[in-house]
């Protein structure tokens, strides 16, 4: 391993990735990659279907589009090279990629906490405002409100990115992880990191509990808009509007909150079956999420449907 030597202290210039080393199976990585082509197919799709049908040129379906382009950015970030580890069985990574890949991990899993709130505040105009709807979510507002949760969450990737790789790391390269995640990385700096924890508070703060706020209270205000409507058929389109963003939110936050908000003294527990679970739990949010998402949005809603088959048959009729 190429080492570099700086004020008497050997600085590591790459990082091993342990991984799925005890797994090095086809199967594994066949499952991955079937999970990658799915997601890009999927989200794909929805991106396409929000740009070329005209009925789908709604806030809605523009949070969506930007959900569903983000996802494909997320995992495209780590699961190429995942893939590469896994059929080459070379499992580093330099440490400028390393950057790269925490930069964008980062910077689209914040974004996606605004995002989600975004499109909580949305459902609740559209249903609890429905005649003030046009004007409060214009588009230059749904546009303005996509643009500051990209802007956002590309700013809190940059600080914390920095603060954790100028960090110095000596010794110990070996992240036990399957990429370079934010706090396996920090576990292997031989400085005092207590900074970064108090900028991951705040960025949790920020980031996860004031978006969750959002969509609390979106949600309660439309709970009890719903009850109080007359009609049954009203109540019913109004739930089916909100299931699959709602289902989306439980997923992406009980598995984020799992990784970013757990005690800090978890994160020194060597315990094997901790560390096997917080794998299965990064796999969950990184990769099944992603997709998810679309299959979840295109079953409970009869407009994303309609779409995708235009978009189908219009390609088929096109070859």
């Amino acid at each position: 391993m190429h080492k570099i030597v700086k004020t008497n202290r050997t600085l590591i210039s790459n990082f091993i990735f342990l991984g799925f080393s005890h797994y090095p199976k086809v199967e594994v990585i066949i499952f991955v990659l079937l999970m990658y082509l799915v997601i890009l197919t999927g989200n794909g799709v929805l991106i396409l279907a929000s740009i070329f049908d005209s009925h789908l040129h709604t806030p809605m379906y523009f949070f969506l589009g930007n959900l569903s382009f983000l996802d494909i950015c997320y995992t495209s970030s780590s699961v190429p090279s995942t893939l590469v580890s896994l059929i080459s069985k070379k499992r580093n990574i330099s440490f400028s990629g390393c950057a790269v890949q925490m930069f964008v991990g980062f910077a689209m899993g914040s974004t996606e906490c605004f995002l989600l709130g975004m499109m909580a505040f949305d459902r609740y105009v559209a249903i609890c405002n429905p005649l003030r709807y046009p004007l409060i979510m214009s588009r230059m507002v749904y546009v303005l409100m996509a643009s500051a949760s990209w802007l956002s969450g590309g700013i809190n990737s940059i600080v914390q990115t920095s603060l954790a790789m100028q960090l110095p790391f000596c010794g110990n390269n070996i992240i036990n992880h399957f990429l370079c995640e934010i706090l396996a990385v920090l576990k292997l700096a031989c400085a005092d990191i207590s900074l970064n924890y108090v900028m991951l508070a705040v960025s949790n703060m920020a980031f996860l509990v004031l978006p969750l706020i959002v969509i609390f209270f979106s949600y309660m205000f439309i709970l009890y808009t719903i009850l109080r409507m007359n009609s049954a058929t009203g109540r019913h389109k109004a739930f089916s509007t909100c299931s699959a963003h709602l289902t989306v939110v439980i997923i992406f936050y009980g598995t984020i909150f799992f990784m970013y908000a757990k005690p800090k003294s978890q994160d020194h527990l060597e315990n094997d079956n901790l560390q096997a679970t917080e794998g299965l739990i990064s796999v969950f949010y990184g990769v099944l999420t992603p997709m998810l998402n679309p299959i979840i949005y295109s079953l409970r809603n009869k407009d994303v449907k309609a779409a995708v088959k235009y978009l189908l048959n219009w390609k088929a009729v096109n070859q």
